[in-house]
């Protein structure tokens, strides 16, 4: 059998059980590292139909010891493993700190020691902050709201000082608000979609912190695992380019919940509250710089998919036991920037 080539930290969460699938698909062999404080093996084996391609390994990213024998023998490490809400740092910001910022470094340290080629790190749209000007272009000056936001944008100058320092391959995808099937619903720090498909598919209000009218840029999965597959094959150097990967198109709060009303063909019940700190009022990606270096181009709009994701998650709120997951759900939040 074919060498493992990828290493996917976090594989076991949302974006990354996705890419596995994706890449397994392809016949490549993944290597897939994770703590399991959020991923799961099982959410891994539902999306994933070659489980013969994928080696899973249990750890966390500050163990050095089991990160190196995660890194031994790869060419391609995708960065995703991190707490991921915008959220649950600004309730833990020493936890967010620990883990995506010293947690990258480590990652970054021993792929520069293991012989990796290139690494692809999981950023966020919400490193610009409260910036006004939209749409967000990359040259833009950072202003993280959140711990989580100043983790990420920190993250990525380490990205470039290891491409000139060492001569690592490096680049930084800046993901917008990606939703999509393996996005689970439950759990206080759950993403904004997977909340709000969850209460409106079991008749639950929906609670909206603010006037609906703040907009996001939601991407939809099989996009950003495109973007990730190009990053990989790409036959130029990079030494820490950071690039967003969204739709290009803004959508407010109020206009997604009218199209799950319209999907689902009834009416969801809303409960507002004021809006909650760290997040930010709009996102909106401008893409042009993935596409010229990537060649990355969008297929699936945000209203195309969301019938795989209510699909999916009928399934999973059906299903729970097999998502490792309850039924007891609590209250919808506004979404924020938070890739996963």
């Amino acid at each position: 059998m074919s060498k493992i080539r990828f290493l996917i930290t976090g594989g076991a969460g949302f974006i990354g059980a996705n890419l596995a699938a994706a890449l397994a698909a392809t016949g490549e062999r993944v290597r897939v590292f994770d703590n399991l404080s959020s991923g799961s093996w099982s959410l891994l084996e539902h999306l994933c139909p070659r489980m013969g391609h994928i080696e899973p390994m249990r750890g966390d990213i500050r163990d050095a010891e089991a990160l190196g024998r995660a890194v031994e023998g790869v060419e391609v490490v995708f960065h995703l493993a991190a707490d991921g809400s915008v959220q649950k740092s600004v309730d833990d910001p020493l936890e967010a700190d620990s883990n995506n910022l010293h947690g990258t470094v480590a990652v970054l340290e021993r792929a520069r020691h293991g012989g990796v080629r290139r690494l692809i790190f999981a950023s966020s749209a919400a490193v610009y902050g409260d910036e006004p000007e939209q749409p967000k272009r990359e040259g833009m000056a950072v202003r993280p709201l959140s711990p989580y936001a100043v983790s990420k944008a920190a993250c990525e100058q380490y990205l470039r000082v290891f491409s000139a320092l060492y001569g690592l391959d490096t680049m930084s995808l800046r993901y917008f608000n990606v939703f999509g099937p393996g996005q689970l619903p439950w759990g206080a720090y759950a993403a904004a979609i997977p909340r709000f498909a969850s209460a409106a598919l079991e008749g639950r209000p929906v609670t909206v912190h603010g006037d609906g009218e703040q907009t996001r840029d939601f991407c939809y999965i099989d996009n950003v695992i495109e973007a990730n597959l190009a990053a990989a094959g790409a036959a130029r150097g990079f030494q820490g380019e950071a690039l967003n990967i969204a739709t290009g198109v803004g959508v407010s709060v109020n206009r997604l919940l009218a199209a799950l009303e319209a999907r689902l063909q009834r009416p969801v019940s809303l409960r507002h509250e004021a809006p909650r700190p760290g997040e930010i009022r709009h996102s909106r990606a401008d893409i042009a710089l993935a596409r010229e270096l990537l060649g990355y181009q969008p297929r699936v709009s945000w209203e195309a998919g969301l019938a795989p994701t209510l699909a999916f998650l009928r399934e999973a709120l059906a299903n729970p036991e097999r998502h490792g997951g309850a039924p007891s759900l609590p209250p919808e939040v506004v979404p924020s920037p938070a890739p996963r």
